[in-house]
């Protein structure tokens, strides 16, 4: 309009170019947007991690639980089989099956039979222990019987029961251990000591023996009348048994005399050796050619089989045949 006052135009044109927003330079906001998309892609990778092991572990624990159960399918199924194979054989015989009365009747008959066999075998032991003592017995007497037989089956005129006796003016002396002579041995029923008297007992044990000094002397036996002697036996317990491991007081060589009437003449009637390894009893034959009969027979020991102190001799016997003028003459002697 006319009249209105001029305004200029260059004010209005400058308005719309004013920006009041701060400029901001493109590489930062370039920076900014690839931080937040990494940002984002490691959330993004963290949540697919988790369901990574999540899966994993139920993976797991799904192959953990087909193991256990494919183990336990095996264990069961061995315990089918095992029950199908013990009862197979009672399902095949269904006689077996017994009533609990019949149970009771079988145990009662099996109780009589163990009684019946219990019995049979007390008999049997019985039986036994009667053969063995028995045979006990039986062998004990052989053992005597030999014994007394002396497995020489000749009579012994060396008895004292048949009248023999000891002359012991001619006999050695009989050993005395001086280290054991106490008190009480000066008693007659305190004496260990065995007189001479002992080798013509048949009584033969170890220490039951009639000891000398040395291992030299002689013991001259009267017999019970005039015998043409034959031979001469001598016995001693074997090593095995003698207390002392051995028998080294055993007589070794030995001499046999026989003596006349006068009681000074001495035939010779042989020289021997008694050998303690071969036996216990052993019997020698005299030189008695042509036969002579003698009241008295003397029995000289040259030497023993090592002991120092002395020598033992256990028994004695002397065989032959005994004349009738020895039996007119020992009739009046005494029993015999």
């Amino acid at each position: 309009p006319t009249g209105s006052p001029l305004v200029s135009e260059e004010p209005l044109h400058l308005l719309p170019t004013l920006d009041l927003r701060p400029e901001m330079p493109p590489s930062r906001m370039f920076k900014s947007f690839l931080s937040l998309l990494f940002q984002v892609l490691s959330v993004l990778l963290s949540l697919a991690g988790d369901v990574l092991v999540s899966m994993y572990r139920e993976v797991c624990s799904i192959r953990f639980l087909f193991t256990a159960v494919s183990l336990l399918s095996l264990f069961l199924a061995a315990i089918w089989l095992g029950l199908l194979y013990l009862v197979s054989p009672l399902e095949n015989e269904p006689k077996e099956m017994l009533t609990l009365s019949e149970y009771h009747e079988r145990v009662r008959s099996q109780g009589q039979q163990l009684q019946q066999l219990q019995a049979k075998l007390d008999k049997l032991h019985k039986e036994v222990s009667t053969v063995r003592a028995a045979n006990s017995e039986r062998v004990a007497k052989l053992v005597f019987q030999r014994l007394n037989e002396d497995f020489v089956r000749k009579p012994d005129y060396a008895l004292s029961s048949v009248g023999a006796s000891i002359d012991l003016q001619k006999t050695s002396h009989d050993y005395a251990d001086r280290n054991t002579a106490y008190f009480w041995n000066r008693f007659s029923f305190w004496n260990y000591a065995r007189p001479p008297t002992v080798i013509l007992e048949p009584h033969v044990f170890p220490g039951n023996c009639w000891a000398f000094e040395g291992d030299q002397g002689q013991v001259v036996i009267q017999l019970p009348g005039r015998v043409q002697l034959s031979d001469i036996t001598l016995q001693h317990p074997p090593p095995s048994v003698e207390h002392t491991g051995g028998a080294n007081s055993a007589p070794r060589d030995f001499a046999v005399f026989g003596l006349q009437v006068d009681d000074e003449t001495e035939v010779f009637l042989g020289k021997f050796t008694f050998d303690v390894e071969k036996s216990e009893i052993q019997t020698f034959h005299l030189q008695n050619d042509p036969p002579a009969a003698f009241p008295k027979v003397k029995i000289q020991i040259l030497s023993n089989w090592g002991h120092p102190r002395f020598t033992c001799l256990y028994r004695v016997r002397a065989h032959g045949v005994r004349t009738s003028e020895g039996a007119e003459g020992s009739a009046t002697g005494g029993p015999h």
